[in-house]
């Protein structure tokens, strides 16, 4: 009884995950549209696919419920997974990484390494979700009445949770986006004594400013963003760079997002020993009024701001020739 449980589980997460998709995709129309064309839909096709797309995933929410259409549905989404992950695959080759707008508006950020883990996740989940329901068909009504109810209560209940969860997190970016536009000059006068943050660090825990000024040199917080070519290209320099000014300077990237995509960005780009730190929104790019990436900010050793904030990969760079003719305190 217990496997039977678990398919109809394997089904209710299916109906959760593609609804809260396909009502995403329809209540933000222009953002689907975007990201179908980002994806390589011809201009001409795209309107349609825009709506094509949430259909099928909300057909497949409903259809992967009742017992004599849940195998076909859940085949049908693997096979839609399937295809979304092979074009997320082929864009992250050519270095493209557009929005993933998987769930509308509240999925804004670019596809990267962990999309395509989420889709091996949601693959596996279909897959499973397929063979339950061919090997027990009569599945949910070998089950008693009270627990099958329960369980799609249950999906029903944590589908608007993390739709909300969702919106939240989409709320705070934008609300972060508009306080990064209105905060007057950018960067902090030098001298300013520099504000303290505690960041995440993709290698565990979690890191503040007095622990990386400890070392008694000065400190370059080089601000990045995984979607930034530019960035990428600045944080291949970076080790070199380090290796030239250790004596005098440690370097740290600060990103935004979330922390599996800065560590695989982080050891792509073979940042080696350099630490990869991740805010969640903007909090450190708003207490240093860094509007942008790649950015710079270098503070003294003795805890100032010991230069205006860079941007792009040059004037990073002078922040390093300046932090080495600098005495520290």
């Amino acid at each position: 009884m217990l496997v039977e449980y678990g398919v109809w589980a394997a089904r209710s997460a299916v109906a959760v995950v593609f609804g809260l998709s396909a009502y995403g995709k329809l209540a933000d129309r222009s953002g689907t549209r975007t990201a179908v064309a980002e994806f390589g839909i011809p201009v001409r096709w795209a309107p349609a696919v825009s709506w094509a797309l949430p259909l099928a995933e909300a057909a497949i929410a409903v259809a992967v419920l009742p017992p004599w259409t849940a195998a076909v549905a859940a085949l049908a989404g693997t096979a839609l997974l399937l295809v979304f992950t092979t074009a997320v695959i082929g864009l992250l080759r050519r270095g493209k990484r557009p929005a993933c707008s998987c769930f509308g508006a509240t999925s804004t950020t670019p596809i990267g390494r962990t999309t395509v883990l989420r889709n091996a996740l949601l693959i596996a989940l279909t897959v499973a979700a397929a063979a339950g329901s061919f090997a027990h068909p009569r599945v949910p009504q070998e089950l008693s009445a009270d627990r099958a109810v329960g369980t799609v209560l249950a999906a029903a209940l944590a589908a608007p949770l993390i739709r909300l969860t969702g919106e939240v997190r989409a709320l705070r970016r934008r609300l972060d986006e508009q306080a990064l536009s209105t905060l007057g000059a950018e960067g902090l006068p030098v001298g300013a004594l520099a504000p303290e943050f505690e960041l995440l660090d993709t290698r565990g825990g979690r890191v503040g400013l007095e622990k990386l000024l400890a070392s008694g040199r000065h400190l370059l917080l080089v601000f990045v963003h995984p979607a930034c070519e530019l960035c990428a290209a600045l944080a291949r320099e970076l080790p070199r760079w380090q290796a030239r000014a250790e004596a005098a300077l440690s370097i740290v990237v600060v990103g935004n997002g979330e922390v599996a995509e800065h560590a695989a960005w982080g050891s792509e780009q073979r940042l080696g020993e350099i630490p990869v730190l991740v805010q969640q929104g903007n909090e450190a790019a708003l207490r240093y009024r860094v509007r942008g990436t790649p950015s710079g900010v270098l503070i003294g050793a003795d805890g100032r701001v010991l230069a205006p904030v860079a941007r792009g990969a040059m004037s990073v760079r002078e922040l390093v020739v300046t932090a080495r003719t600098v005495p520290r305190a």
